[in-house]
């Protein structure tokens, strides 16, 4: 299991410990890669009648990147920065090298991708989601592509930065029976696979009450 995979393992383990969850589900988890630019098989374009954008929120907003973590992750178990608080957002949003892409439908926000990166030339999809009801509309493949060639193009818009010789993304079985299929299609290679089990944490629900 990757870096990142096993701290991730670890705050759920910790999270599911802390609301006194013992049951556990197995997980497996898939990390992907590309090594070139040349890599990336881009999905069709929708055409502009499809009232479709994606644009950069180059501006750090912790409530806009809060509210894209829970209306996205709601469904497929995020948990890992809920606890988060504020200046914490902000601190690494503001990191160099991250930045977040938003996906929007007739002017209503409706998925993002968030670019992690590092000073060696590594970018990693640290999320990447669309709203529920904005799946199976041909978004997410778009959504993918454009983040994807943003990230090898990343060094571009940080001066002083490594050009970018590897994009990685990791995705499980709790993200929904399409997302690998669509990694895959976009030209991401399979690099590893691992199945564990992870205590099944509730999710707080987006609409208390309701």
């Amino acid at each position: 299991m990757n870096e990142n995979v096993a701290k991730n393992a670890g705050k759920t383990e910790k999270a599911g410990k802390a609301a006194g969850v013992t049951g556990t589900v197995a997980v497996t988890t898939w990390s992907l890669e590309q090594t070139s630019p040349d890599d990336l098989r881009p999905a069709r374009i929708p055409d502009a009648a499809s009232g479709i954008r994606i644009e950069r929120a180059e501006v750090p907003c912790p409530e806009l990147s809060r509210f894209f973590y829970t209306a996205v992750g709601s469904e497929l178990s995020w948990t890992d920065r809920l606890g988060w608080p504020y200046e914490q957002w902000r601190a690494h949003l503001e990191r160099p090298g991250t930045e977040t892409w938003v996906a929007y439908e007739r002017g209503t926000p409706a998925g993002y991708i968030e670019l992690d990166g590092r000073p060696d030339g590594v970018v990693e999809i640290a999320y990447f989601g669309l709203i529920a009801q904005f799946r199976g509309r041909r978004i997410g493949g778009h959504l993918l592509s454009v983040g994807t060639a943003r990230a090898w193009d990343l060094a571009a818009r940080w001066p002083g930065r490594a050009e970018t010789r590897r994009v990685w993304v990791h995705t499980c079985s709790k993200d929904g029976p399409h997302a690998l299929g669509n990694y895959e299609r976009r030209g991401f290679r399979v690099f590893d696979v691992r199945t564990e089990d992870e205590p099944v944490v509730p999710v707080p629900d987006r609409w208390p009450g309701a």
